[in-house]
């Protein structure tokens, strides 16, 4: 019988990234829970493999190699005792900054604390062992092969930056004893680079930017992102918190909504990803991603993620914008599509969607949005408002709690500014004491869409409709709480807290307080414009936008979701090279 690598997916994904990065250095120890490892190390025949029966022993020895060849050394060891016993060279190596990578092997996590025999939990390893210890679940489907992927790569990059140090890798693995892989196969492999590193070349002849939720972009990088744009055919993709205000902004869920449409621009051959969070729930398709920011750690958003460039974003696109300026069509193309669909929009139902269509000109300039998750965000994420608004959203933990609490703080810092907010009823009732704070002034306005429910999860296209509405209403929507739309219960509370209350329940009752409540100067009291709206009408109006256009491609993609799922979509998206 002829031995080649492990069917073992972590298998493949260890040492395929150990030969990414070039390490050869294997001092194992013997044991049955890492045979799948070693044996698929001594097959490929591209190691350097030592053999020390004591781990501890081993570890000392990993120390000294390390030390004088100057390169990472591995050290593989069975289940059981044996990896305690790797604790006192590692903590050596942890405090000399030795770059020593513990591979050790586990059985299923449920074996734990069962009396199952030689199952240790090394699942939280002392701090001063190793820079980085993750653990490497047995891969079931192509989520945990990313996942772990992601994993491995994130800790070889550890063991190097910031002094570097000994990293450990704890897989589970069943035994097998199937080597039946001729070739490991292809793994992604992160590149990390710093302010001193020599930088890759774009080789790409067109770029997206995608900025998540973003503080202000000011004048200085605004212009650095514009020239990048121009050099390399760019287009920058946003929603309302990115605050990038610049020639090449693009509000891409417009077009990357269309559920029956897979529009070719959202096939990206290089995507540059910059700032947190984004409630735009963008479908972009990229070839590659390179994460930039100062942090420099991993956010893999798109699962597509090459590279990470440890710098402010400044200094990045000041490196990549020496050259001359040449095509902006890709732009230009997002330019034009946004604008087909924004003509194709007809009349609206009275909806969080119609208000922001109606009322995305009326904000005033340079006042500051907040927006509610999630409906009010993803509302106004289809419109533009006027260059210098600037706009929040509670997105970093992506709750409905404290957006009217962040407006009122937000308030406070400058009191001559004017700051608007959009929250849905739900929300604001869960933060509606917030507005009883004695410090609250007259520079707020508060837009509160009551639909009687978290409106949410009576979308058509959301889990919870599936339900049907009564169902869906009583327990997920949370229909019927806080006085059932009362026209006065919120009326009443806002005026005794020294509000001016504005109400509208239809397009016309909104269109007579519009202007008023978007007035740019400052009155004598803060406003509340509480807007009654209805559930069906949210739903239908989303759907509308979300199905302005059409492509047998999409529609096929739409039919196949519908008939099988998630994983029947994920499946045609491999056929057709997504």
């Amino acid at each position: 019988m002829e031995f080649y690598y492990s069917e073992e997916k972590n298998v493949q994904i260890i040492i395929a990234l150990l030969k990414a990065n070039k390490i050869k250095k294997v001092i194992a120890s013997p044991g049955t829970t890492n045979v799948c490892l070693v044996e698929s190390m001594r097959y490929d025949g591209d190691f350097e493999m030592y053999s020390s029966v004591d781990e501890r022993s081993a570890a000392y020895m990993a120390c000294g190699m390390a030390a004088e060849s100057g390169e990472p050394v591995v050290l593989t060891c069975t289940g059981a005792t044996a990896s305690r016993n790797y604790m006192p060279g590692l903590t050596e190596a942890y405090y000399r900054k030795l770059p020593i990578i513990a591979i050790t092997a586990t059985l299923h996590e449920g074996r734990l604390n069962q009396n199952y025999p030689q199952a240790i939990d090394r699942r939280i390893v002392p701090n001063d062992v190793s820079v980085m210890s993750v653990q490497l679940p047995f891969v079931k489907d192509e989520d945990d092969a990313w996942a772990n992927n992601l994993k491995v790569n994130c800790a070889f990059m550890a063991m190097r930056e910031h002094g570097g140090g000994p990293i450990h890798l704890n897989w589970e693995t069943k035994c097998s004893t199937i080597f039946n892989m001729r070739e490991l196969p292809q793994q992604r492999f992160i590149q990390k680079y710093s302010s001193g590193s020599e930088l890759p070349i774009i080789h790409t002849d067109k770029v997206g930017i995608f900025i998540g939720s973003h503080q202000p972009i000011g004048e200085k990088l605004t212009k650095l992102i514009d020239r990048f744009c121009e050099i390399h055919n760019g287009a920058v993709f946003c929603d309302q918190t990115s605050n990038y205000r610049g020639k090449y902004r693009v509000l891409g869920n417009l077009i990357t909504y269309q559920e029956a449409r897979e529009s070719p621009l959202a096939s990206v051959p290089l995507l540059i990803y910059i700032g947190n969070v984004s409630g735009a729930y963008m479908q972009l398709f990229p070839g590659e991603v390179w994460r930039v920011g100062d942090d420099g750690e991993s956010k893999d958003l798109f699962k597509k993620q090459t590279a990470i460039f440890e710098m402010k974003e400044a200094q990045f696109f000041d490196a990549y914008s020496k050259g001359e300026p040449g095509r902006t069509s890709f732009y230009e193309e997002w330019k034009i599509a946004y604008d087909n669909i924004l003509n194709k929009i007809p009349e609206l139902p009275f909806s969080n969607i119609w208000i922001a269509k109606t009322a995305k000109s009326a904000l005033p300039p340079n006042c500051v949005f907040h927006l509610g998750i999630l409906n009010s965000l993803r509302s106004w994420n289809f419109f533009e408002t006027p260059k210098s608004v600037m706009c929040y959203s509670n997105t970093g933990g992506f709750g409905i709690d404290g957006g009217i609490s962040s407006l009122i703080g937000a308030s406070l810092v400058n009191k001559e500014k004017v700051y608007f907010g959009c929250f849905g009823d739900l929300a604001f009732f869960y933060d509606m004491n917030s507005i009883g704070n004695r410090h609250v002034g007259n520079n707020i306005r508060i837009m509160l869409i009551n639909n009687g429910r978290g409106t949410e999860f009576r979308n058509y296209n959301h889990n919870g409709a599936i339900f049907g509405s009564e169902e869906t209403d009583q327990f997920i929507a949370a229909a019927h709480h806080y006085g059932d739309q009362s026209r006065d219960l919120v009326k009443h509370y806002a005026e005794d807290l020294g509000f001016e209350y504005l109400t509208a329940s239809n397009k016309e009752d909104f269109l007579l307080n519009k202007d008023y409540f978007f007035t740019p100067k400052r009155l004598e009291k803060a406003i509340l414009f509480e807007i009654f709206t209805n559930s069906q009408d949210e739903s239908d109006a989303l759907k509308i936008m979300n199905t302005l256009e059409t492509s047998p491609r999409g529609v096929a993609k739409k039919a196949i979701k519908g008939m099988l799922g998630d994983q029947g979509t994920w499946a045609v998206k491999k056929i057709l090279g997504h």
